[in-house]
């Protein structure tokens, strides 16, 4: 079985999910390379190789410098039929669950979404998903002849396999796009997605008002965490969109995740459940968060945060 790993890149800079595919590749025994699509991205051989691949093909052209989902699609396909490819993984991200199911169409392929498990079993993969927001997990197996499929997030850990990654570049011609990126509009530099994030501060209506977040704000800055919110925060203007957690948000696996204000709809039990610690934080003993919760403080928010500031900032 080749395995064929999609580079997930943003503004020239791989992305953590790429390595961490590269390092459950290496887990699997299966051959496998790296697919870079694009026009300038930084690093490739000496971060790609610092994870173990050593195989890298990087389809260059200057067209595909900004992502565009019928384009991208287009190229990542023919990749897979010319790298003879059984399998295309991809992470489970905004791209990965925008670009997957249109290759996989194209390719005539099964899909597995959101996977957090992969392992061989014989000579197929063994895939394992959360469903219903997270009530049951699913054991899948694909019987197409090519398989796409996409994995959470933070599930495997990137790690370092240093190898020489050789790069074979190859200029393609860019196809007819249906759509063109003529403008990409960041939020904020240098801010944490949280995605990738190994902490996660989020708030929800608890926290009463967007004057009060400068709350969370501190405390994930001073944990080196990204900051998210609930659907209701982000509703109610409180937040942006990129911040949100939960089922029709951002799904997320961090090491530690610290609900502060949040209730715990299943909307949003659905996209952090699978968090390695959980730290909920609410004045409401009943509150369904608490089910989940790994640690629960059943207390204000308002005198317990500014405390936690305080007793971090002391270094304690």
């Amino acid at each position: 079985m080749k395995i064929l790993i999609y580079a997930e890149h943003r503004e020239g800079q791989l992305r953590k999910i790429t390595y961490e595919n590269i390092s459950l590749a290496r887990t699997l025994g299966q051959p496998f390379e790296v697919l870079v699509v694009g026009n300038e991205v930084q690093d490739i051989q000496e971060q790609l190789g610092r994870y173990g691949a050593e195989q890298v093909v990087f389809y260059k052209n200057a067209q595909l410098e900004n992502y565009s989902a019928d384009g991208y699609a287009r190229i990542v396909a023919e990749a897979v039929k010319e790298r003879q490819a059984d399998v295309l993984l991809m992470g489970a991200t905004s791209t990965g669950k925008d670009l997957g199911p249109r290759v996989a169409s194209i390719l005539n392929a099964a899909m597995a979404t959101d996977c957090i498990h992969v392992e061989m079993e014989g000579d197929n993969l063994k895939l394992i998903r959360p469903m219903y927001a997270g009530k049951v997990q699913a054991t899948i197996r694909l019987t197409s002849a090519v398989k796409v499929v996409t994995v959470r997030p933070n599930v495997y850990q990137a790690s370092e396999a240093p190898v020489t990654a050789k790069v074979d570049t190859k200029e393609v011609s860019a196809p007819d796009f249906k759509t063109v990126v003529k403008e990409i509009v960041s939020g904020a530099k240098g801010k944490l997605d949280v995605t990738e994030a190994n902490i996660i501060v989020s708030g929800g209506r608890g926290m009463k008002g967007p004057e009060n977040w400068h709350l969370i704000e501190d405390l994930a800055q001073l944990l080196g965490a990204a900051t998210g919110a609930s659907r209701a925060a982000v509703d109610a203007g409180w937040r942006p969109h990129d911040e949100q957690v939960g089922q029709t948000g951002k799904t997320v696996s961090p090491s530690l995740y610290i609900a502060v204000g949040i209730s715990g709809a299943i909307q949003h039990l659905a996209g952090m459940s699978s968090s390695k610690y959980i730290v909920a934080i609410n004045k409401d003993p009943d509150a369904p968060i608490f089910k989940l919760a790994d640690y629960g403080i059943v207390a204000d928010l308002f005198d317990v945060v500014p405390r936690m500031i305080e007793e971090l900032k002391a270094g304690n």
